[in-house]
């Protein structure tokens, strides 16, 4: 995990309209010993000030740490799970408190940074905290299933038996200090990013007695995370993320080496040491650069199987969903893709766009790690107080507006009753420019062509582990073709995500796209610049939207990744559709694209404003 970019230091609730002066800072990368490594156990949470609140009678901060192990079996395999019970002082049988049960993303283990700060965080607020180590990882045993709720799950829900007071652990400890419900049905909520995020929700769907999720930068779907297709037509499969992808892959299958003397029960097959077989076909699939249509559908149920977008009609607790905005792994897509689907099927639940995800991102004031902030972050804060309505029953407790986003040209977070929608629609212009009306939009045709090698650069997704920079993004000259609105005249503040509807001609793909094989299909990336008035482009978040057309004879949209960005009055927005980027696996062979314009048949931006016009 890239570390966080810095950033000026704001205030969580400040209102004032006043724009604070931004500074350019490189990107500061981790060594080789902790990037890969500590890719997917996203830091959250540091161990809580001594002045955290405790439960009656208690000495404040004070917290007794028992380590215990459980035997499971789950997917036709037993294997024991390694956790760590935090005890606030004062709570016992007849002063009981709610349950929090956390574990680590991937790579990690209980006892790495995060999960312990996580307990303690917690147990020092007066929560009895479990935390475990996930199958595959640290010391608990199973192979790593990538969330599978028939498998993760129902081993997370082997430990909410104990926090319920029905099952003992491997060495009969048992305990009968947390709230209930019922018998047997302990009052508990989950916690964790990333890997740890997506595990709530699959504990969540095969055991209803969880009662509070907060999932953070995690993913909805991991055929969109690992394998991304942002046109509308999601059956055709998108542009392999490799460098994120084969990363972890590597954690996984090395530990043998990073962790000698592994439990039996965490070997598989041979070319499949420590993942399950449909998590290793998935990877193979994807790095072979090829999509055989019987094959890729079979990838496709799984990782959907494997994914909330796949069991997301199951999940009733209510669930406050935290995201990244710097985060090229899980964007912010993925948390609006969950968040639509629970409110659809009738689930309570917020979202929070925050600054930092796994591609860095953290800002003063923000939740950190290190800070145990809780209470004086805005995330903090939020997630305190939706313990408190779900776990601690407090009906007066303000669990927050509905989407909350954090503001880096402005202090403190912006608010609103729902996402916002879009609001403003662009035209692409035969001259290259971005039109607000379709009457000025110019008649012409531009072209560009695609090399063998990778000619854009967005970002390089795992630089830091052999201590490479990261070079700021770019395109090459004839691989790419742009479209600018004139200088804004006063600041546009752009909240969400942008949609583009595309026509383009390629005569190269037409003859091959219904080959059979999905890697014959066009592969193109769209994304938006900010372009300043000496010409000094960003890329905004070093977002990208991959793209594989499902039929370059007829139109196509494209969600690009969400973003809340401000572009400053005298600044462009830049619409850019390129040939590659070197972050993903592109085109099979050269296919040249034209785009043709006119005032009756243009492309379209369309742009989640909520500040401000565009031209």
């Amino acid at each position: 995990m890239r570390a966080p970019r810095a950033r000026q230091d704001v205030g969580p609730l400040a209102v004032e309209d006043a724009v604070t002066r931004r500074r350019t800072v490189p990107r500061v990368r981790k060594p080789l010993a902790t990037a890969l490594g500590a890719a997917l156990a996203v830091p959250l949470l540091a161990a809580a000030p001594a002045t955290a609140a405790a439960p009656q009678g208690a000495a404040p901060g004070q917290v007794t740490v028992t380590a215990l192990r459980f035997t499971v079996t789950v997917g036709g395999r037993t294997c024991a799970v390694d956790a760590d019970l935090y005890r606030p002082a004062g709570v016992d049988k007849a002063h009981p408190a709610p349950a929090v049960l956390t574990t680590n993303g991937f790579g990690g283990s209980k006892s790495d940074g995060t999960t312990d700060a996580t307990g303690r965080a917690f147990a020092t607020r007066g929560y009895v905290t479990l935390a475990y180590s996930g199958l595959g990882f640290g010391t608990s045993g199973c192979l790593i299933s990538l969330d599978d709720p028939g498998i993760d799950g129902r081993a997370a829900s082997r430990l909410i038996d104990f926090l319920g007071g029905t099952r003992a652990a491997d060495d009969g400890t048992r305990i009968d200090y947390v709230t209930k419900d019922r018998p047997g049905d302990p009052r508990v909520g989950m916690i964790g990013g990333s890997y740890g995020g997506a595990i709530q929700m699959a504990t969540a769907a095969v055991d209803h007695r969880v009662d509070a999720l907060v999932p953070m930068i995690t993913w909805n779907d991991l055929t969109y995370a690992l394998d991304p297709n942002n046109a509308a037509d999601r059956t055709v499969p998108g542009a392999f993320k490799w460098q994120w992808t084969n990363g972890f892959y590597l954690i996984g299958e090395s530990q043998p080496i990073t962790l000698p003397n592994l439990d039996p029960s965490r070997w598989g097959s041979l070319g499949c040491v420590h993942f399950v077989p449909g998590a290793c076909d998935t990877i193979g699939l994807l790095n072979s650069g090829s999509y055989p249509a019987a094959a890729t559908a079979a990838m496709q149920r799984y990782a959907r199987s494997v994914s909330p977008a796949g069991y997301l009609d199951r999940i009733k607790a209510p669930t406050l969903l935290v995201q990244g905005q710097t985060d090229t792994l899980f964007n912010l897509n993925e948390a609006t893709a969950t968040y639509n689907a629970l409110k659809d099927n009738g689930t309570t639940t917020r979202m929070i766009w925050q600054s930092w995800g796994h591609s860095g991102g953290q800002a003063p004031g923000e939740l950190n790690m290190t800070q145990g902030n809780l209470e004086s972050s805005y995330t903090g804060r939020r997630i305190l107080a939706w313990f408190d309505r779900y776990l601690r029953k407090q009906k007066n407790a303000d669990t927050g507006p509905a989407f909350a986003y954090y503001r880096d040209w402005r202090s403190g977070y912006g608010e609103a009753a729902e996402p916002p929608p879009l609001t403003q629609k662009v035209y692409l212009s035969g001259d290259g420019k971005l039109v607000g009306d379709r009457a000025k939009v110019a008649a012409g045709s531009r072209s560009y062509t695609n090399r063998l090698v990778p000619t854009s650069h967005s970002e390089s997704s795992l630089a830091g582990t052999i201590g490479l920079p990261d070079p700021a993004p770019y395109d090459t000259a004839g691989t790419f073709l742009g479209w600018d609105t004139d200088p804004l005249k006063a600041p546009v503040d752009v909240v969400g995500a942008a949609k583009a509807t595309l026509r383009v001609s390629s005569p190269a793909t037409e003859r091959v796209q219904n080959s059979g094989n999905a890697a014959d299909k066009l592969v193109l990336f769209a994304k938006l610049y900010d372009v300043a008035p000496d010409g000094t482009k960003t890329l905004v978040r070093r977002l990208i939207a991959p793209v594989r057309v499902p039929d370059v004879t007829k139109p196509f949209t494209v969600a690009l990744p969400g973003i809340a960005h401000r572009y400053e009055a005298g600044h462009r927005i830049e619409f850019v559709v390129a040939a590659s980027d070197d972050s993903y696996l592109g085109n099979k062979g050269i296919k040249p694209v034209t785009v043709v314009s006119a005032p009756g048949d243009t492309g379209t931006l369309q742009l989640p404003v909520v500040r401000g016009r565009v031209n």
